[in-house]
Protein backbone atom coordinates (compact mmCIF):
# COMPACT_ATOMS: atom_id res chain seq x y z
CA UNK A 1 0.00 0.00 0.00
CA UNK A 2 2.75 2.46 0.92
CA UNK A 3 4.52 1.59 -2.28
CA UNK A 4 1.47 2.65 -4.29
CA UNK A 5 1.26 5.95 -2.44
CA UNK A 6 4.98 6.56 -2.95
CA UNK A 7 4.67 5.80 -6.66
CA UNK A 8 1.75 8.22 -7.01
CA UNK A 9 3.80 10.89 -5.20
CA UNK A 10 6.68 10.30 -7.61
CA UNK A 11 4.37 10.60 -10.60
CA UNK A 12 2.79 13.78 -9.21
CA UNK A 13 6.22 15.30 -8.63
CA UNK A 14 7.37 14.36 -12.12
CA UNK A 15 4.23 15.82 -13.72
CA UNK A 16 4.63 19.06 -11.75
CA UNK A 17 8.33 19.27 -12.67
CA UNK A 18 7.61 18.76 -16.37
CA UNK A 19 4.80 21.37 -16.33
CA UNK A 20 7.07 23.87 -14.61
CA UNK A 21 9.92 23.29 -17.08
CA UNK A 22 7.53 23.84 -19.99
CA UNK A 23 6.12 26.96 -18.38
CA UNK A 24 9.57 28.42 -17.77
CA UNK A 25 10.64 27.74 -21.33
CA UNK A 26 7.48 29.36 -22.69
CA UNK A 27 8.13 32.40 -20.48
CA UNK A 28 11.63 32.57 -21.92
CA UNK A 29 10.22 32.76 -25.44
CA UNK A 30 7.77 35.50 -24.45
CA UNK A 31 10.66 37.48 -23.00
CA UNK A 32 12.28 37.71 -26.40
CA UNK A 33 15.12 35.30 -25.78
CA UNK A 34 15.92 32.85 -28.54
CA UNK A 35 14.16 29.53 -28.19
CA UNK A 36 14.23 26.29 -30.10
CA UNK A 37 10.90 25.08 -31.51
CA UNK A 38 12.29 21.54 -31.21
CA UNK A 39 13.02 21.95 -27.50
CA UNK A 40 9.58 23.46 -26.93
CA UNK A 41 7.94 20.44 -28.60
CA UNK A 42 10.08 18.04 -26.56
CA UNK A 43 9.18 19.77 -23.30
CA UNK A 44 5.51 19.70 -24.29
CA UNK A 45 5.76 16.00 -25.15
CA UNK A 46 7.47 15.23 -21.83
CA UNK A 47 4.85 17.20 -19.91
CA UNK A 48 1.98 15.48 -21.71
CA UNK A 49 3.54 12.06 -21.12
CA UNK A 50 4.04 12.66 -17.40
CA UNK A 51 0.46 13.89 -17.06
CA UNK A 52 -0.85 10.82 -18.91
CA UNK A 53 1.16 8.44 -16.70
CA UNK A 54 -0.15 10.14 -13.59
CA UNK A 55 -3.74 10.02 -14.82
CA UNK A 56 -3.43 6.34 -15.71
CA UNK A 57 -1.93 5.50 -12.30
CA UNK A 58 -4.64 7.45 -10.48
CA UNK A 59 -7.36 5.67 -12.44
CA UNK A 60 -5.88 2.25 -11.71
CA UNK A 61 -5.49 3.18 -8.04
CA UNK A 62 -9.08 4.33 -7.82
CA UNK A 63 -10.48 1.21 -9.46
CA UNK A 64 -8.43 -1.20 -7.34
CA UNK A 65 -9.20 0.54 -4.04
CA UNK A 66 -12.97 0.56 -4.60
CA UNK A 67 -14.91 -2.38 -3.07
Amino acid sequence: MTSEAERLDELRNEARYRRERLSLYKARTYGGRPASPYKLRELQRASDGAAARLLRAERVGLTTSSP
